[in-house]
């Protein structure tokens, strides 16, 4: 089941393309979404940390969105990933959490597990609310 609101399939960037994310829940206090570990390798054949932390920032700044649709968007400011355990075949899949969701900013705790359910990184996003000119706003 498919829980992403239609409007959010058009903030997908090529970068969250490239990485493989897939989407699968979004909300303003939680997003789920996975991402194939082959692909986004680092030369040592571990899923590379800039991968984990992408994914960090991508889930934190969805459920920003989602929080402020359609009027505004969260913008990173503030980003931190911890790498616990590395993963070398499979997907990762990540849960952001809202810790905070106020008028100007929110915290999201994003954490991050392999195919069988280790925690492989855990990070979090803080963004500022901003508003989003009309013409910038995704369509529903």
């Amino acid at each position: 089941m498919n829980q992403v609101p239609q409007w959010a399939e058009s903030i997908i960037s090529p970068l969250d393309q490239k990485l493989g994310l897939e989407i699968t829940e979004m909300s303003p206090q939680r997003v789920v979404a996975s991402m194939p570990v082959a692909g986004n390798e680092q030369p040592l054949g571990l899923l590379h940390g800039g991968a984990s932390a992408a994914m960090v920032e991508t889930l934190g700044s969805f459920a920003a969105m989602a929080y402020g649709w359609p009027d505004r968007a969260g913008v990173g400011v503030d980003l931190n990933v911890t790498h616990l355990r590395s993963a070398r075949s499979g997907r990762v899949t990540g849960t952001a959490t809202a810790v905070h969701l106020g008028r100007t900013v929110v915290t999201y705790q994003v954490d991050i597990v392999d195919d069988e359910g280790r925690q492989t990184a855990t990070g979090r996003l803080t963004c500022q609310m901003v508003p989003l000119p009309p013409a910038s706003r995704p369509t529903p």
